[in-house]
């Protein structure tokens, strides 16, 4: 039978990106209701905008957009296109870590996860940081809100018409990108369409575009106004109509309820427990908070089963120990690095189905960098790992600028962390000292471990005790048992 302690860390873990080290001690006494309900509310305040475009870009913009459309494009081609992708670049970076710090230190874990499953889901790959900034705020501002709505803003938004090639689809010439990926992999799943449903979907979304600031456009010359036939209703269907048809059915719920329930919950999905939450899903018209919550506060979600289950993302990973160690990273542009070492850089999914995840995150090389990182957050370790060729993933535009070892300025650098040991050493003063292994290990861990003691043992720094603190807790991070959650 789990600890409250062990339930309460499954929670955060799954309901956020782990505990961090000042909420250890309320672990053990909050029942996981009541923390549920504290992760709710500090999940329910609007998120800030975050707003990291370089201010070149946005004077540049700004400035084509005030000129009217038939300036924009001679304003764009007559700026250097070198500089301007590089500052595209660079801001997509900052976004990248901008993101990632909320990810460590927002007290809305529960929104913050939400949104960082959301940006999985909703897969989009852009290099237009006005774009991509906007992609964001509408996957935070409804992380927990109403699956309707984010649908529909996600569908409007310039990142996604442009990454599935809205501008192509035109009356008498429709693209069928973006209306077979809303069915395939945004609400119903594959094998309950039919192709002549992506095609007579694809006419209603005809028209869809956006202008250079990012705001969805209805040309309406180029919508096809004739009737479509989709999932058996037929009408003059915009896109619009096409996307409720497609909320209408009770197969959406079930998917989305049935990849949140792999996520969150684990990936043997046990059919009767999705078919419960997904038709309350439906019924509440889909409303993603008590979806969360029916999942986050059942009993069943504490089984000894689902907990330690999961194989952390690379994200997750990193954000974890971050919030576990409070730290101030130097050198911020090596996380950019480590994202791509282990396979999941931010705003860069390799395709439009996202991040496969399970254990696709481990292979031979990843696993071996999993268990170096530690040290490398606590030594000034050098990074001696070239990430893994992908132009697809980087337009070719990062691996140019790379060194023989993979290296880029800043980014092959050690990580360079000032850990504030002492305020995680001091969560464990009350115990004992032959206790402190047994609980170090409870802390950090969601297995029970498979190794000895005497391996941590043999490690660790006994000269003093908040050494040896310090040194097990970089060798419990370093097992293969803290990769899961």
């Amino acid at each position: 039978m789990p600890s409250n302690q062990t339930k309460n860390q499954h929670l955060m873990w799954r309901a956020g990106f782990g505990p961090a080290t000042e909420q250890l001690e309320q672990l053990k006494e909050i029942s996981p209701k009541a923390l549920f309900k504290a992760l709710q509310k500090a999940s329910s305040k609007k998120p800030a905008y975050i707003d990291v475009a370089d201010d070149y870009l946005k004077g540049l913009f700004m400035g084509a957009e005030e000129a009217g459309r038939q300036q924009q494009k001679k304003a764009l081609e007559e700026a250097d296109r070198k500089m301007v992708r590089q500052k595209q670049r660079d801001s997509i970076k900052s976004l990248n870590l901008t993101w990632l710090e909320q990810l460590v230190s927002s007290d809305a874990q529960l929104r913050e996860k939400m949104a960082f499953f959301w940006h999985g889901h909703f897969a989009s790959r852009n290099l237009n940081i006005f774009f991509q900034q906007q992609l964001l705020d509408i996957i935070r501002q409804n992380a927990l809100g109403s699956f309707r709505t984010l649908l529909l803003q996600v569908s409007q938004s310039a990142a996604m018409l442009n990454f599935l090639n809205a501008a192509q689809n035109k009356k008498d010439h429709p693209n069928e990108n973006f209306a077979r990926e809303v069915m395939e992999l945004f609400t119903m799943g594959r094998g309950h369409y039919t192709e002549q449903d992506i095609k007579e979907a694809a006419r209603a979304f005809t028209g869809w575009s956006s202008n250079i600031k990012g705001e969805f456009v209805f040309r309406r010359f180029q919508h096809d106004t004739d009737n479509k036939t989709v999932l058996g209703k037929t009408g003059n269907f915009t896109g619009e109509d096409v996307l409720d048809i497609l909320l209408d059915h009770e197969q959406t719920a079930r998917y989305i309820t049935q990849k949140i329930y792999r996520y969150f919950v684990n990936e043997t999905v046990d059919n009767e427990k999705v078919e419960w939450l997904s038709k309350r899903f439906f019924q509440s018209d889909y409303n993603i908070s008590q979806l969360m919550e029916d999942i986050f506060t059942a009993d069943w979600f504490y089984d000894e089963k689902n907990i330690g289950t999961r194989i952390k993302s690379p994200v997750e990973l990193v954000v974890g120990m971050q919030r576990m160690l409070p730290m101030a990273v130097d050198n911020e542009e090596a996380l950019l690095l480590v994202q791509r070492l282990l396979g999941q850089l931010l705003f860069y999914p390799p395709n439009v189905a996202g991040w496969p995840g399970g254990k696709n995150w481990i292979d031979s090389s990843s696993l071996m960098f999993r268990l170096r990182l530690p040290q490398l957050f606590t030594d000034a370790d050098e990074f001696n790992i070239r990430p893994k060729t992908d132009d697809d993933m980087t337009g070719g535009q990062e691996e140019r600028s790379m060194g023989k070892n993979g290296q880029s300025g800043k980014a092959g650098k050690p990580i360079q962390a000032d850990i504030f040991w002492k305020l995680y050493t001091k969560q464990f003063d009350s115990v004992s000292r032959e206790n402190l292994l047994t609980t170090l290990q409870a802390t950090l861990l969601q297995v029970v471990p498979r190794y000895g003691k005497d391996i941590i043992q043999n490690y660790a720094d006994s000269s003093g005790r908040e050494n040896f603190i310090k040194s097990t807790t970089v060798q419990i991070m370093s097992t293969p048992e803290y990769q899961m959650c």
